[in-house]
């Protein structure tokens, strides 16, 4: 019994991480950093206590075999190699490389760690995200002529002048509370300011526009894109955290881009709500089947997942179009993704920054071609093919992909309405967004086809395509604008015709 003993302690130990059995090594500018921070802000020092970071080196990390590595760098720098990746070891990185660094307590430190300061450990996933739609989510929104007026339309400042409404820019920390919180701000250093500091007195600290934010499309003081911390939130960088729906929820809520509230509708979420909190979302792999049952966003938009012969199902990617033929939401009409992230360059016939005219054409030459789109859909059909066999598979595809036909018709009865107001008069087009009638379109492509998209891509999203946003309150806005024209347009003839009499 003994020796079984002994046999089973040296067997368990010899596959834990050596990090477990020891000590962590912190280096002393972190410890320095630590002993400030556990008083002063414990809630910080407590999630980097449980992190995998305050436990393993950037060497200890490299040597994991290749499919549960986490750390994708073939080297670190040697001053990093063999210490955890503490407080210096991220906000000393790079520093003259960063706008905001400043003198602190004899180091100097930036505020903001930037994707460019994970890349150091994590280039691969850096590389991935910068080619991935969200790295330019405050570049899209930003420079986007359309979008700025939709944007003002929906936050900006309104006044009422002379019996009209007249709708302005949004104020800066609006913009910061509403669509760029999620979109990313721009990081902007405004100089330094005094601050009575609680354990220090009066220090200087640097003041940072559109600071405080973690949007995925952030542009950092260093000029890199993104934050990981929108998925991986600080300090603890979980993976169990980026595994699990309700980080997506904070911006894929909806009624825009009702993705999570249709996962959790659907026999996925419901599954997730029943078993999820007995299952593993740590392992590297994951592996489906023994980790867990059911997906989650991560499943499949991003995780490395195998099979329980340990065969790799799906690679991990931090691209989340690598899944992904079309893009669901209405720009107004659903479409392949575009080529590039940067959708800013696109022109379609109209020549407006948009991936469709208003009749529906796609702007082919920025959007992503047949057979492309066949490789992104036999990637995204790996992952439902490890739990679904092939006709079921190809069934919901089928569905899918004819939703996404019929929303797109639906539109263009709802446009084809919309433009006969504009050339009658009814509507102004300057602003395609302000006017009820206007708003009564956007609701049709905007929230509405929308909800039937998603209800149909993420395996049946319950009432979600019918009568939770869905066909009923399309049809039912479609008819009323409709209505609403015919009888201004009646109106408008009745009046001629009298005028001329």
């Amino acid at each position: 019994m003994t020796k079984l003993f002994v046999l089973v302690v040296i067997s368990t130990a010899a596959i834990l991480p050596q990090t477990l059995a020891q000590e962590p090594k912190i280096s002393e500018a972190s410890q320095e950093c630590i002993d400030c921070h556990a008083s002063l802000h414990p809630g910080i020092v407590a999630d980097w206590k449980a992190s995998r970071h305050s436990r393993v080196t950037p060497a200890e990390g490299m040597l994991v075999k290749k499919n549960a590595r986490r750390i994708s760098a073939k080297s670190v720098p040697d001053e990093l190699k063999d210490v955890v990746v503490g407080c210096a070891e991220c906000h000393k990185l790079r520093g003259d490389k960063h706008a905001d660094t400043f003198d602190h307590l004899e180091h100097k430190i930036h505020v903001v760690v930037s994707p460019a300061d994970c890349a150091v450990c994590h280039p691969v996933e850096r590389d991935e995200f910068e080619q991935n739609i969200m790295s330019r989510a405050y570049t899209n929104l930003a420079h986007n002529a359309v979008y700025n007026v939709l944007e003002n339309a929906l936050i900006g400042d309104i006044q009422n002048k002379n019996g009209k409404l007249h709708y302005g820019a949004a104020s800066d920390l609006t913009k910061e509370t509403g669509c760029y919180h999620c979109h990313g701000t721009k990081l902007e250093f405004k100089g330094m300011e005094t601050r009575d500091h609680d354990l220090i007195g009066e220090a200087e600290f640097p003041v940072i526009k559109g600071w405080p934010n973690q949007g995925v499309g952030r542009i950092n003081l260093d000029g890199s894109v993104g934050a990981c911390s929108a998925c991986h939130t600080r300090h603890d960088f979980s993976i169990e955290m980026a595994r699990k729906p309700h980080t997506c929820r904070e911006c894929h809520v909806g009624p825009d881009v009702p993705a999570y509230k249709v996962y959790m509708a659907s026999k996925h979420g419901n599954i997730y709500a029943a078993k999820g909190s007995s299952w593993n979302y740590t392992n590297v792999p994951w592996t489906v089947g023994a980790d867990f049952s059911a997906p989650t966003c991560a499943t499949c938009h991003m995780s490395l997942l195998a099979n329980t012969d340990g065969e790799i199902v799906a690679e991990r990617t931090h691209r989340m179009n690598d899944r992904l033929p079309w893009r669901i939401f209405g720009l107004p009409y659903a479409h392949p993704h575009p080529v590039s992230p940067d959708t800013t360059i696109i022109k379609n016939s109209d020549g407006l920054q948009l991936p469709t005219d208003f009749a529906g054409n796609f702007a082919k030459d920025f959007l992503i071609g047949p057979e492309e789109r066949a490789e992104r859909a036999a990637e995204m059909q790996k992952v439902c093919s490890a739990c679904h066999d092939s006709s079921w598979t190809k069934g919901f595809w089928k569905r899918f992909e004819h939703e996404i036909e019929k929303t797109n018709e639906k539109t263009a009865v709802a446009t084809e309405i919309l433009l006969r107001a504009w050339n009658l008069g009814i509507a102004d087009k300057a602003n395609p967004f302000d006017e009820p009638i206007e708003r009564k379109w956007m609701d049709v492509w905007l929230f509405h086809a929308n909800s039937v998209r998603f209800s149909a891509a993420m395996g049946g999203g319950g009432d979600y395509s019918v009568f939770a946003d869905g066909y009923y309150q399309m049809h039912q806005k479609i008819a009323e604008l409709h209505k609403e024209v015919e009888t201004e347009a009646s109106k408008a003839q009745v009046s001629t015709e009298e005028e001329k009499k």
